[in-house]
């Protein structure tokens, strides 16, 4: 069934930043690189007009949720999903999406696919982060410029915040470039598709401060760590990590970022002490 062509699809909506992916050699690929064995459990998120889905339902032995914030594709979708508790579409937004319980609820972690808008791509990884523990695996389609940022090593002009936040849980790996016309309507920019592995355990043990750590040195890239974490470590103290204060966030390896959230977490315990 080739649902991006069916007669009488809802029309695209732009405020979801909708590009269909229907070059039946693309998903093919997806779908093959997938590799999807009897009793996996996969999330399909943004399932649009059901071009993947088709190919998804039909893998024997799989269980299937999907997500879509579009309830008039959802409901265009809900023939094609059927009233199988192995295949489940769900009405929503993945922004907002508890994937740990639904991990428990199928018994055990998801393997997550879709080809994300790149209006939300940043916050839903991000989002997909912190139900790491209920994951294997996300094979995502991104913009090619999110795609660089996830796999930038320490000094290249794409590495930042994203970059660093995903490193110690994820494992990076770009499996090959989209160009626009396997979409509808076409995007000005090239996609990528990804593929992100959980880390277990991660490469460091995450200290609790790592995420505030990333953000405030990450907030102004420019600034020198000297000013940049000004409120949360003295010169002195990031001298004491083995950093040197006059470096930018930029030229930090993420386990840096650890060391100096790791010297932050004590400070601050060191001053509640104090205060007593």
């Amino acid at each position: 069934m080739p649902p991006a062509a069916r007669a009488g699809a809802p029309p695209r909506r732009k405020r979801f930043g909708q590009h269909f992916l229907h070059d039946p050699r693309i998903l093919d690929r997806i779908v093959q690189g997938l590799a999807a064995q009897p009793g996996d459990h996969l999330v399909e998120i943004g399932p649009g007009r059901g071009a993947l889905t088709a190919l998804l339902v039909a893998i024997p032995g799989i269980t299937l949720d999907a997500i879509e914030i579009d309830r008039d594709l959802a409901g265009l979708l809900r023939a094609q999903f059927g009233s199988s508790a192995r295949h489940v579409l769900h009405a929503g937004d993945a922004l907002e999406f508890d994937f740990s319980a639904l991990a428990r609820t199928r018994g055990g972690p998801l393997r997550i696919l879709g080809n994300l808008p790149y209006n939300i791509s940043t916050p839903l990884l991000f989002h997909l982060l912190q139900h790491a523990a209920a994951i294997i695996d996300l094979t995502l389609m991104l913009q090619r410029e999110v795609a660089s940022r996830l796999a930038a090593a320490p000094g290249e002009r794409a590495y930042g915040r994203l970059t660093v936040m995903l490193a110690p849980q994820m494992r990076v790996e770009r499996l090959f470039d989209v160009g626009p016309g396997a979409f509808q309507p076409p995007p000005r920019v090239w996609s990528a598709l990804v593929r992100l592995s959980v880390r277990r355990p991660p490469l460091f043990p995450l200290s609790p401060q790592y995420a505030q750590m990333v953000a405030a040195a990450f907030a102004q890239r420019r600034k020198t760590l000297r000013n940049a974490l000004s409120q949360m470590l003295t010169a002195e103290q990031i001298r004491a990590c083995g950093i040197d204060p006059g470096a930018r966030a930029g030229t930090l390896a993420p386990a840096a970022f650890n060391t100096l959230a790791e010297m932050a977490a004590h400070s601050a315990l060191d001053r509640a002490r104090g205060g007593r």
